[in-house]
């Protein structure tokens, strides 16, 4: 079956989009801190170009060519736009950030478009936790059904589209966990730690199945002459392996961040100071229309 789901336009405006989001982002950056250097901590400013350079590592980078050799390397891409770009953009602060980054005229644009009824309603439907929690676990096990799969790697087109759904489900999953501004805070963190686990059981079926099937799942991968001598079944053993760890250290990572939170004496207080950026606290951050910030 021939492979040319990477082609050289999908890898240009994968790098242009990436280059002219960091130029806005550092434009903002520095702008704000112009006027305030606390609004947005440094550290926030290597999450978002971490974050924006695992994304294009995903999708654009040479060993993202490999993905048609090796389903490890396709499985590197999913892990990547799914698992650990997305928590980086969000705890970047990015919405402060790009508003001052975009041109005033743009970003008063697009400002009054979002205080609008219809779409505060949309985007309190589409944050809710529970659909966040299905759209990431439906992107993750649909896209690894064989002939969807097959279809993905047919298609360049087709792989543009499960690339961007796995970066698109994993910015919504990582939403309520994250809670970046303008996001209300919730009123419990508990329920979290239980969204985080439920979050690792897509994942360890999915791995569980590669690792201990005893047959290639997906033939696309049968090729003489493979990288790193790798046979398909031991590339499909690896592929699940890695899923298994990867997930399982992130979600551990941010379960004990929230645990460690929960339990420390500052968190008790009824009226804890929340700081820009991302909420981790059980009060509310200031509302976007007060912060002029759609």
């Amino acid at each position: 079956m021939p492979h040319t789901h990477h082609g050289a336009l999908l890898a240009f405006w994968v790098s242009a989009v990436s280059i002219l989001a960091l130029w806005v982002y550092v434009r903002g950056w520095i702008r704000i801190h112009r006027i305030d250097p606390d609004t947005i901590d440094g550290w926030r400013g290597g999450s978002f170009l971490f974050g924006v350079f695992f994304i294009w590592l995903a999708m654009a980078s040479p060993i993202a060519a490999l993905d048609h050799e090796l389903l490890t390397v396709h499985m590197v891409q999913h892990l990547l736009l799914l698992t650990l770009a997305p928590p980086l953009i969000w705890l970047s602060a990015p919405m402060k950030a790009l508003r001052y980054g975009l041109p005033q005229q743009i970003a008063d644009r697009i400002s009054r478009r979002f205080r609008s009824p219809a779409l505060q309603r949309l985007g309190r439907a589409i944050t809710h936790p529970a659909f966040c929690w299905l759209a990431a676990a439906g992107a993750l096990i649909g896209w690894h059904i064989p002939s969807l799969f097959a279809l993905g790697m047919r298609s360049e087109a087709w792989h543009g589209i499960e690339q961007s759904s796995f970066l698109a489900t994993g910015l919504l999953f990582w939403w309520p966990v994250v809670q970046p501004w303008p996001s209300l805070a919730q009123r419990s963190e508990w329920p979290i730690l239980l969204y985080l686990f439920l979050a690792t059981l897509p994942c360890d079926i999915l791995s569980g199945f590669l690792v201990f099937c005893d047959r290639v799942v997906y033939p696309m991968y049968f090729s003489p002459g493979r990288p790193l001598g790798f046979s398909a079944l031991e590339d499909q053993q690896c592929a699940g392996a890695l899923m298994w760890t990867f997930v399982t250290v992130i979600y551990l990572i941010a379960g004990t961040i929230f645990a460690a939170r929960l339990l420390s004496p500052e968190t008790l207080r009824p009226h804890s100071l929340v700081k820009s950026g991302s909420q981790l606290s059980t009060t509310p951050c200031t509302s976007p229309q007060r912060m002029g910030v759609a």
